[in-house]
């Protein structure tokens, strides 16, 4: 008996045919290159010599690479590619938003500045246990997290990024940083938790993971799902990943014990990828439920704010003083979400991108402070304008940047969260806002009147090294004159953050760029 013929398979109803065009390749160039380096150096770790030099270069190659995906997205709109061919949502899918890369490229300016910084102030002994083969790694995270298009897949690249700091927190194994990597560890790992526990309920109750599919499935069946119970666990562990009140005290509990370079690198990254991963999820998929606990974020955003503020005022070691200021910056973000639309979002990505610059420059600034001086301690350090004027003057930018005063890249994100605030009658959030440049310009003010302006006198700690190291100064420069640049002329920047917020608060871009002509 003959067999049946056998029918054609329609193999473009799941698979991926066409080539990706090689400019899409960017989608995922960064992370898979940020792998590959950290690799590489870690198989090099016993040559300490060449370690800070190809780190440096791969961090530069890095940076090309996100500007030149930047570049595509504004060009041509939000990009995916999907692993193995299979389309989306069964394929995991890569989707860079304006948004994301945004985020990405400034994630990268700060990592080739902490690169180049730590070239002389991380020993032998923090190379030979592996300070940039984890540094490579901690981007390769980061990078993952704002380039994925994939819920799950940003819950793996938290525990990528996790797993470095980890590794960073206690290179030196001093009993200070092992306390600190406790408390951080143990905290963070209560978030990710959470973070898994509302991924699995996500699937369960949509099937997907696709970050787009779950966006348009959430306005289909609305109705019927418990989604404000879904959104409150994302708004906690993204809370507390990112340091929000009250569930914030993990951070200056641990943010002054590893190396300058590390916190540095953690106040410019770590939490600013938790205000990426709740504008992504509460703006983009569930925007109703971030409405309905709107109150609740600007109150935690306001109750952030001063506690940060006040915090640091009441500090006397420059390290913790700037880990309330992160806090701070936390708040004003959190107003920018819980405002909404795209002035308050579009604020919110202001003050990150602002934030992961200024913070890091900060924290190495008090780095080169506490070298000069000999010590971080505000009652016994002093004279640093009398010793080295070019330093005090950047360090002097960076404080008035970080107070949101002009004419600095501070003053125009709080200006556009503030006036968001005002235009839904939220004047007690826009106050608050206001109020939190004030307390940090007294915060920042007694720093340099202490430190730097107060002559060195009987109080100063001997032994302060008069040397300022090539390395830390240029990576310091270069920081300071972005956001002196980005104060000047805010408008490149201004436009493409008004569109990028537009496009997470009206996603169509975004659902047509994984889903083309509605194929879903």
């Amino acid at each position: 008996m003959a067999a049946p013929a056998a029918s054609a398979i329609d193999l473009s109803r799941a698979l991926v045919l066409t080539p990706p065009a090689l400019a899409d390749w960017l989608v995922i160039l960064p992370v898979a290159w940020c792998l590959a380096s950290g690799a590489i150096l870690l198989m090099l770790r016993k040559n300490l010599r060449l370690q800070p030099p190809l780190a440096i270069a791969a961090l530069t190659v890095l940076l090309v690479l996100d500007a030149a995906l930047l570049w595509r997205v504004v060009e041509g709109g939000p990009v995916t590619m999907v692993m193995g061919r299979w389309l989306p949502p069964f394929g995991i899918a890569f989707t860079v938003d304006l948004a994301g890369a945004l985020f990405a490229l400034s994630s990268a300016l700060v990592a080739l500045a902490g690169g180049i910084y730590a070239a002389e102030s991380i020993d032998a002994s923090g190379r030979r246990y592996g300070f940039y083969p984890f540094l490579m790694l901690l981007m390769a995270g980061v990078s993952g997290a704002f380039l994925t298009g994939d819920i799950f897949n940003l819950y793996v690249w938290f525990e990528v990024l996790l797993i470095s700091s980890f590794g960073l927190l206690v290179l030196g194994s001093e009993p200070k940083q092992i306390d600190g990597a406790i408390k951080y560890a143990f905290l963070n790992l209560i978030a990710t938790t959470l973070f898994l526990i509302a991924v699995g309920f996500l699937y369960g109750l949509f099937g997907t993971l696709n970050m787009a599919d779950i966006a348009a499935k959430a306005v289909e069946r609305r109705a019927g799902l418990p989604l404000m119970t879904l959104g409150v666990l994302f708004v906690l562990a993204f809370g507390m990943k990112a340091a929000a009140f009250p569930v914030n005290f993990w951070l200056p509990a641990s943010y002054h014990t590893p190396r300058i370079v590390v916190s540095a690198l953690f106040a410019g990254l770590l939490t600013k990828v938790g205000i990426y991963a709740l504008i992504r999820v509460m703006v983009m998929l569930f925007p109703v439920e971030g409405d309905e606990l709107s109150v609740v974020i600007a109150a935690a955003a306001a109750a952030t704010m001063i506690f940060g503020a006040l915090g640091a005022i009441g500090q006397s070691d420059t390290r913790r003083l700037l880990g309330y200021l992160v806090i701070s910056g936390i708040g004003v973000m959190l107003a920018g979400i819980a405002v909404g639309g795209p002035g308050g979002v579009g604020g919110a990505l202001f003050y990150a991108l602002h934030s992961m610059v200024v913070m890091t420059a900060l924290y190495m600034a008090a780095g080169m402070a506490g070298r000069l001086s000999g010590a971080f301690d505000l009652n016994r350090a002093g004279g640093l304008y009398g010793r080295t004027a070019f330093f005090s003057a950047l360090s002097f930018i960076l404080f008035l940047s970080v107070s949101g005063m002009p004419p600095f890249s501070g003053f125009w994100p709080k200006v556009m969260v503030a006036r968001a605030a005002l235009d839904i009658g939220a004047w007690w959030l826009a106050g608050t806002v206001l109020l939190t440049g004030f307390l940090t310009m007294i915060a920042v003010g007694r720093v340099w009147l202490l430190a730097y302006w107060r002559p060195a006198g009987a109080a100063a700690t001997p032994g302060g090294d008069d040397a300022i190291r090539t390395s830390a100064i240029l990576s310091l420069s270069v920081l300071v004159l972005v956001t002196v640049l980005v104060g000047l002329f805010p408008d490149p920047l201004l436009r493409q953050v008004q569109q990028a917020a537009s496009g997470l608060v009206e996603p169509s871009a975004y659902l047509n760029s994984v889903f083309p002509q509605g194929a879903r």
